[in-house]
């Protein structure tokens, strides 16, 4: 028998390859092989992006308007409730508080099930870009009533949590860190030929940006800064690793920039560690775990002075952090790294020696704990 049955719900789970996909799916691999059952309820496509982990029961959904790569759940089919239904969960983990996830919240509350939830979009952030500020006081409203009504919510950083607080979400916030696999992102990747291939001289510094290519990662801050510091450094390469919405109009602002595409497992391993620094000035991630992937690849960190990145970046240590829309921060702070070849060095081993706080098994075993002592407290 099972320790016990949870289920999941979450607005991506196969269709999209990003944290929140990856982090559920290793989520789940690991409560497998903790004795745990675990179902899956979420939209998805087909084909779906990559292979999942456990069992996915898919709820109807549409293209998100203007994001069609992205699925919205639009309800929760009969089959899927009866699923649900017979699988009889012992609690209920909530990843997304869109419909799918009400639906969950209000079917736990009727059959009186423990639920929990994780925070893993900074939706305010979202808002700004798509120039939806001004519903952001109704958002918070909703997210202040749903998460009152979980037993705990997890969160990626103590960063998170802050702006959880100062929002008033008044709910029992845990600590949900995303880990990293030291055997899969190491300074060991760097290869000169790999480098030789991709157009790299041996004397350019490589400058990289690592991520989905949309425009609310602040790619027209990656690419204003980084063709200024090539106008003045001439040996400043950029590489752009990721696919996107944003990507052929990021090849026109940046033509002298390496785009390879979507990358995965050892391929992705050596764009990092062939890298020099790693400039990355989104400010709408809830962890950073590209940031955490260049830390574990030894590469000094620039990064957006948001939740998220700045739980891993210490400012003038491991790199340098600076107000999202401050352009002229990063480029004082890209420069100087430039400049110094051992402050590279100096701030790429405190980059790695950090890195290695962070493990999955630590991490995943903590979270089993919380569900542990939120069943307990039930009974």
């Amino acid at each position: 028998m099972s320790r016990f049955k949870v289920a999941i719900f979450t607005g991506n789970y196969n269709h999209i390859r990003d944290g929140v996909s990856l982090t559920l799916n290793r989520l789940v691999d690991f409560l497998q092989g903790k004795n745990v059952d675990a179902l899956v309820f979420g939209p998805t496509k087909k084909p779906p992006a990559f292979k999942h982990n456990g069992t996915l029961v898919p709820v109807p959904s549409i293209s998100m308007p203007g994001r069609p790569e992205y699925r919205i759940s639009v309800a929760f089919s009969k089959k899927a409730k009866k699923k649900l239904k017979e699988f009889d969960p012992d609690l209920i983990h909530i990843a997304t508080p869109d419909l799918l996830g009400y639906i969950a919240l209000r079917w736990a509350l009727i059959n009186k099930k423990p639920v929990v939830a994780s925070y893993h979009t900074h939706f305010s952030s979202y808002l700004k870009y798509y120039k939806l500020s001004l519903l952001e006081p109704l958002m918070w409203k909703y997210l202040q009533w749903f998460y009152s009504k979980c037993s705990m919510v997890f969160v990626p950083s103590r960063s998170m949590a802050e702006i959880l607080e100062l929002n008033h979400v008044k709910s029992d916030l845990r600590i949900w860190a995303r880990g990293i696999e030291s055997d899969k992102f190491s300074p060991a990747y760097r290869s000169e030929k790999w480098r030789d291939e991709k157009g790299f001289k041996r004397d350019e510094i490589v400058v990289t940006f690592i991520s989905r290519l949309v425009w609310e990662k602040n790619l027209r801050i990656f690419a204003d800064v980084v063709n200024k510091l090539r106008s003045k450094y001439s040996h400043v390469k950029p590489l752009i690793v990721g696919e996107g919405p944003a990507f052929e109009e990021m090849n026109e602002l940046m033509p002298e920039a390496v785009f390879t595409g979507f990358l995965n497992g050892e391929e992705l391993a050596r764009a990092y560690a062939c890298s020099d620094l790693f400039f990355f000035p989104s400010e709408t991630e809830t962890f950073g775990n590209v940031t955490l992937e260049a830390m574990a690849s030894g590469l000094p960190c620039v990064v957006a002075n948001a939740t998220g990145s700045k739980s891993l970046v210490e400012h003038g240590v491991n790199g340098y952090l600076a107000e999202a829309d401050k352009a002229d921060d990063f480029y004082n702070f890209i420069e100087k790294l430039i400049i110094d070849s051992e402050l590279r060095k100096k701030m790429a081993a405190s980059s790695l020696n950090k890195a290695g706080n962070y493990s999955w098994e630590v991490i995943n075993s903590n979270l089993l704990g919380c569900y542990t002592e939120v069943l307990e407290a039930e009974n």
